[in-house]
């Protein structure tokens, strides 16, 4: 009996178009990728072509038609797939590749297919999905670029710096004519600068001097922000020492020059350290933290000045280095301790809950600042063991007064830094704590600042959701000092806005009043309940509890104070309240 040709290939054409509308069914939209591997024809229902901006049918066809659209790096690794599935007759294909559009960008885009095994055996077709993944492969890139980049200023953080410095230092080892140098700049008197004027004109003056400073390097070289102001420079395109004493002269200079700001000019200068390369030398961290102690000499001599280091330098920093390694310690040997400063409501002038703050008594030197630990614990990481430590008493020591005070819906605010919220086990910190002690929802509050949640904007977001959705209550510090502070009270789901005691100095101006009530009844729109910071005279209250600002944080409603004193205050109150 003979086969009509014309129809078997219409079966076959009804079949294949049979499939390839099931697969679109099952790909919810997706595009149905199908190779004819006998005929080498590829079809993509809809045509993808039409995705890309491309010519109509220009990539149905032979397999080789995608390679001049696709990203020259993926070319080979989409090759050798399909070789290895036609080779070994079995497998999946799995592929991100870019396909170039019309418009010459390129998009991302998935393909998971598997092949089909005809009855000889042999590979007849492959056939699945392709998916646009551009954005999503838009927001790993942003994940991973901020993970290594300050937001501020794009620079490379010090993570990306030190990487970099040890790629260059391992290169001068092989290499005689390379000598790198590393620059630590540090911008003398910048608080003050910040204190005064505000963090959007410290935000704008960092960005202006990091473009002059950029705009002095080679493309070998890299700069970086290391910290608030603070930046590290490698030299590795100059190594004549006439030459890198001329560029240090520069970037004081570039520091030096005036900047214009807000009809002001501002002129700052700058402790430069430096260090040259020299075979001596053992590991980036170290060739940094050399350059450091110069920096540091720099500021000793009253700033302004370019100090390359010398050996001695590290004797003089030997005492950081102490002061570093007994807050190791410090924690063992109960040195650590929390006080708690009072959160007032200004309608009845009762405690409401208590901002936790750390302490140090050290064993020699008595009561250690703050200011001059946390920083410590910060550069050498110790802050996540402090920061868990003070997570842990805060919660037991709330717990307690829950329990013995259950009438008073009382909560403590923790501050978090920025190396603990970007730490992956954060989540699982607050979870451990949050299982053993069980605390009323939304009591134990999270406290950061604008500048924390700019170093990685995208992860705070994806952190601090996850946070409030396990019944923590966040906190936003120090709002109205920076210039995205508006917008960070949509993006972030906070319960509380602290306004910053600079709002308050002055208040009895109109302008600062009207500001100040501005910001009480947006917070009021947007569902957030408003602490005040500063307040220091009963006028400055009259006025914040006409304005409608529930909350006081200030020494004349309390200064910091220990566990047993809070909750002795505590019981004062409602026993006032009882008689």
């Amino acid at each position: 009996m003979l086969h009509d040709g014309k129809a078997d290939q219409k079966n076959d054409q009804d079949k294949t178009a049979a499939e390839r509308q099931a697969l679109a069914v099952i790909g919810a939209g997706d595009i149905v990728w199908d190779w004819d591997v006998p005929r080498d024809r590829v079809v993509t229902t809809p045509d993808i072509a039409n995705y890309l901006g491309n010519t109509a049918n220009s990539l149905q066809g032979p397999v080789r038609n995608w390679l001049p659209a696709m990203h020259a790096d993926d070319r080979d690794r989409f090759r050798s797939t399909l070789d290895a599935i036609l080779e070994n007759r079995r497998g999946r294909i799995g592929q991100i590749f870019r396909l170039r559009a019309n418009d010459g960008h390129y998009h991302w885009y998935a393909l998971r297919a598997r092949p089909v095994i005809g009855s000889d055996g042999e590979v007849v077709r492959c056939v699945g999905t392709l998916v646009n993944v551009t954005e999503q492969k838009k927001a790993e890139e942003r994940l991973l670029h901020d993970a290594v980049h300050d937001n501020l200023t794009g620079l490379p953080n010090r993570e990306l710096f030190l990487d970099r410095l040890s790629n260059v230092m391992n290169m001068a080892r092989g290499e005689s004519n390379l000598h790198p140098t590393v620059f630590i700049i540090d911008i003398d008197r910048f608080k003050q600068v910040n204190d005064s004027l505000g963090m959007s004109a410290g935000d704008t003056i960092l960005l202006t001097i990091s473009r002059r400073l950029a705009r002095l390097m080679k493309p070998q070289d890299t700069l970086s922000r290391l910290s608030s102001d603070q930046f590290g420079l490698l030299l590795a395109s100059e190594s004549d020492p006439g030459r890198i004493a001329s560029f240090a002269e520069a970037l004081r200079q570039a520091v030096r020059a005036p900047i214009a700001y807000a009809k002001r000019e501002i002129v700052l200068t700058s402790s430069v350290g430096l260090i040259t390369w020299t075979k001596t030398a053992t590991t980036a961290e170290d060739f940094v933290k050399d350059a450091e102690l110069a920096m540091y000499q720099a500021k000793r001599f009253g700033g302004d000045r370019i100090e390359p280091f010398r050996p001695a330098f590290r004797a003089i920093g030997s005492d950081k280095l102490q002061l570093e390694s007994d807050l190791r310690r410090a924690l063992e040997r109960d040195e650590i301790s929390l006080v708690y400063q009072p959160i007032v409501k200004l309608d009845e002038g009762t405690i409401a809950g208590f901002e936790a703050l750390m302490r140090w008594e050290h064993p020699r030197r008595g009561a250690i600042s703050p200011s001059e630990f946390i920083p410590i614990a910060e550069n050498s990481g110790l802050i996540i063991q402090l920061g868990l430590f003070a997570m842990q008493r805060a919660a037991e020591d709330l717990f307690a007064w829950q329990e013995q005070f259950p009438k008073l819906d009382l909560f403590v605010s923790v501050n978090l830094s920025s190396t603990q919220l970007i730490r992956q086990d954060l989540i699982n910190d607050v979870r451990s704590v949050l299982s053993r002690i069980h605390l009323n929802p939304g009591s134990l509050k999270l406290e950061l600042t604008e500048s924390v949640l700019m170093e990685n904007p995208e992860q705070s977001t994806h952190v601090l959701a996850r946070l409030k959705a396990m019944g923590i209550g966040l906190s936003l510090d120090d709002f109205g000092t920076g210039y995205s502070s508006l917008a960070y009270l949509t993006r972030f789901p906070f319960d509380i806005i602290k306004i910053d005691r600079s709002f308050v100095k002055g208040g009895d101006q109109p302008q600062k009043a009207t500001l100040l009530r501005s910001i009480v009844s947006m917070a009021h729109d947007l569902g957030l309940a408003v602490v005040t910071e500063g307040v220091e005279s009963e006028s400055d209250a009259l006025q914040l509890r006409q304005m409608g600002c529930e909350y006081v944080q200030s020494f004349m409603f309390g200064q910091p104070t220990s566990r047993d004193e809070a909750t002795r205050m505590i019981r004062e109150q409602l026993d006032a309240a009882a008689a």
